[in-house]
């Protein structure tokens, strides 16, 4: 008799074990939070079906265009170019064309990014150009607000003083810069 009641024991401790493993393992998968990816915060254009065909006649001079191939060689204006932080330099001066230069945009409502690369395009170049015309943008709201960039940046739109600040800065002038479809020359 002490025999089984001594296997009963080991059988009933063992069962205990594995029910507290088990509600251990429930306790951490639901009080465990798991990073989520939040990637590249882009507005995507309507899809196809839904999409109406607008015919817009974009003068050249507006156009300020950005190519990239598959070897990751950037084409900014028709110029090839091997440094790609001065494209940030490079669309300020366009879009806010402070010497009234003919090829130059008309006034920065109307600029206009044309933004091109290849399939086999790195990351690595897509982002940091990415990076550069927005910032280019977020450079010129700054200065016409009258503050850092990156405090223009951390604003708080919700609070009102802050969103008047970033009306200021952003006034009329939208961010328009235009991705197009990457092309598939490159064969990756």
């Amino acid at each position: 008799m002490a025999r089984s009641k001594g296997r009963a024991t080991a059988e009933v401790n063992a069962g205990s074990m594995a029910d507290i493993a088990f509600l251990l393992l429930i306790f951490f998968l639901v009080t465990t939070t798991i990073a989520s990816d939040k990637g590249l915060s882009l507005t995507l254009p309507p899809e196809k079906d839904d999409a109406e065909e607008i015919d817009l006649k974009i003068k050249e001079r507006n156009l300020f265009k950005v190519a990239i191939n598959s070897a990751d060689r950037l084409l900014v204006e028709g110029e090839r170019m091997d440094d790609y932080t001065k494209i940030k330099d490079m669309l300020i001066e366009h879009v806010m064309n402070p010497g009234n230069n003919p090829e130059l945009a008309e006034n920065p409502q109307d600029a206009i990014v044309s933004f091109k690369t290849d399939r086999g395009t790195s990351y690595e170049i897509y982002i940091n150009v990415l990076d550069q015309l927005q910032g280019a943008y977020y450079q010129i709201y700054a200065d016409r607000a009258g503050i850092p960039v990156d405090e223009f940046r951390a604003l708080n739109t919700s609070n009102p003083k802050e969103r008047a600040i970033y009306d200021r800065g952003k006034g009329d002038i939208p961010m328009a810069i235009s991705i197009a479809e990457p092309t598939n020359i490159g064969g990756k």
